[in-house]
């Protein structure tokens, strides 16, 4: 079994890893989408739509035992005790298909109902809806046992062959419902091409699981004594997940019962695309929650600090300035992208949504830090608050300013949460906040503040887009030159050259943290 070391520049390569597996689907979505709606017809694909997100949030179900798996594995190889990882590993895998073949009867059983009185489905489609939706609810079993392999080859920092097999799966489907269509399947037959797609990754990614971590082909044991230790920590990543999904959807829910239909347009397009912009802090993301288990389980409380305030400043050179971009040109990308009527009543909501998705940028590196370290009921205890309070602004929101009202309850959400996260994560021997500060927090401030200076001095000068474009060169290269160090300059010189990418050792590839 090949050993684990958690570097600068693994760190770096497995972000690029996930940033390609996460954007070639998006590409493959936006090629094939229209092709399908083509294809299917509208009701057809309307039906779809509701399937991938049925797909999405069926996995609420997992209750987090698919992370916790990752956690489990990363710490053990942190401490150097793989042969801890046999049973934890397969005691997971046994309560993902207890819960997942719970579930599947469940949404056997309510699928008729959700159809008739939850779905407004079009009785023509009734039949095959039901029947795709329990088809659907049968693949649980198999997108839960996945995720815990996934997690495997998270943990022991193969985002490479996680890649190799996520980025096909996912780019499948979308394409898949263009290959039902085409060679004449209804709905329960694409959605029937989706679940093999999904079986034939759960092969590989347990296939590679066992070749990575050889420790695993020993028999399968299920250990009851290890049931509690498993349920106390996926228990809070599962209640997590559920907050998050009901917070972020509140405010929708509310412009459509206060306001109308409308408005939940002219504030849901702006808001899905400047989410869209969290492709690299998700992708770092995934790095981070099995490299701080890593370094948790092995002690290692330095080069968790070092990966703490490394990760802040990517993720805000990264995604800041588009951000900030965002915040002075609303207006004119709204008018280039949906027109002017959005750009006349949207514009407010994109600017204070960018300010707020600006801060919100960097909460992937406490909450993964916390999660890593054990303290996995920081966040939803938080969020439980959240809910409450942001349901009330909300409302506030919508009644007193409409969809700008929501919009700044929104900003204020997305800025609180990664603020009391960080506020928790800093603590004497663990995580200081001088060290992250002066380690990048503080100079990238300071960096994406002059830009946001440089481009309102721009606009009262009416520099315009050619003004801006200048600024962002100018932002980019002392970036590049003065706020990354020689490992990440090395790094991103790789990227930019791929015939020159493999580094020499002692270089980017080589560089150990803290």
């Amino acid at each position: 079994m090949r050993s684990v070391d958690i570097r600068n520049g693994l760190v770096l390569r497995n972000t690029a890893l996930n940033l390609f597996g996460l954007a070639l689907p998006l590409a493959a979505g936006f090629a094939a989408i229209p092709m399908v709606v083509r294809a299917l017809g509208t009701e057809r694909f309307g039906i779809l739509a509701l399937v991938w997100v049925v797909f999405g949030y069926f996995g609420l179900f997992d209750l987090g035992l698919g992370r916790t798996a990752t956690r489990t594995v990363a710490d053990a190889l942190g401490r150097g005790a793989p042969e801890v990882i046999p049973a934890a590993v397969w005691t997971t895998v046994g309560l993902q298909t207890a819960i997942g073949l719970a579930a599947a009867g469940l949404s056997h059983l309510l699928a008729p109902s959700l159809v008739r009185h939850v779905l407004n489905i079009p009785a023509a489609f009734a039949g095959e809806t039901v029947l795709t939706l329990r088809l659907v609810g049968w693949s649980l079993p198999v997108m839960f046992v996945a995720a815990s392999f996934r997690g495997v080859l998270e943990a022991a920092q193969r985002f490479d062959l996680v890649n190799a097999v996520k980025a096909p799966l996912n780019v499948l489907f979308y394409v898949l419902p263009l290959v039902g269509a085409a060679i004449g399947c209804a709905l329960p037959g694409i959605v029937v091409l989706l679940i093999l797609s999904r079986a034939a990754a759960l092969a590989a990614w347990a296939a590679l699981g066992l070749r990575v971590l050889p420790v695993l082909r020993a028999a399968p044991v299920f250990r009851r004594a290890l049931v509690r230790p498993i349920f106390s920590f996926s228990g809070w990543l599962g209640l997590s997940g559920v907050l998050y999904a009901v917070t972020t959807s509140i405010d929708r829910l509310v412009i459509g019962s206060l306001l109308t239909v409308e408005a939940v347009a002219f504030y849901s397009a702006p808001y899905e695309a400047i989410n869209r912009l969290g492709v690299v802090p998700n992708s770092l993301s995934m790095v981070l929650f099995p490299a701080f288990s890593f370094l948790g389980g092995g002690d290692r409380a330095g080069r968790a600090e070092d990966l703490f305030a490394r990760s802040t400043k990517l993720l805000l050179l990264t995604t800041g300035p588009v951000f900030v971009l965002l915040m002075f040109f609303a207006g004119d990308a709204l008018r280039l992208w949906l027109g002017p009527d959005f750009a006349a009543r949207s514009a407010f909501v994109v600017t204070v949504l960018a300010a707020g998705f600006l801060v919100n940028t960097v909460v992937a590196v406490p909450n993964n830090y916390l999660m890593g370290i054990g303290r996995v009921d920081i966040a939803p205890k938080y969020q439980v608050f959240e809910l409450v309070v942001f349901g009330a602004l909300i409302w506030a929101g919508a009644k007193a300013g409409g969809i700008k009202g929501v919009a700044a309850a929104s900003a204020l959400r997305l800025t609180a949460f990664p603020a009391f996260l960080m506020a928790a994560s800093f603590r004497p021997g663990r995580v200081r906040f001088g060290y992250v500060w002066k380690n990048g927090l503080g100079r990238v401030s300071a960096a994406l503040a002059a830009f946001a200076a440089g481009l309102a001095v721009n606009a009262a000068l009416g520099g315009g887009f050619l003004g801006a474009a200048a600024l962002s060169v100018a932002f980019a290269a002392v970036s590049y030159r003065v706020l990354l160090d020689a490992g990440e300059r090395a790094f991103v010189a790789g990227l930019l050259r791929p015939r020159r990418a493999a580094a020499p050792a002692g270089g980017a590839g080589t560089e150990r943290a803290g």
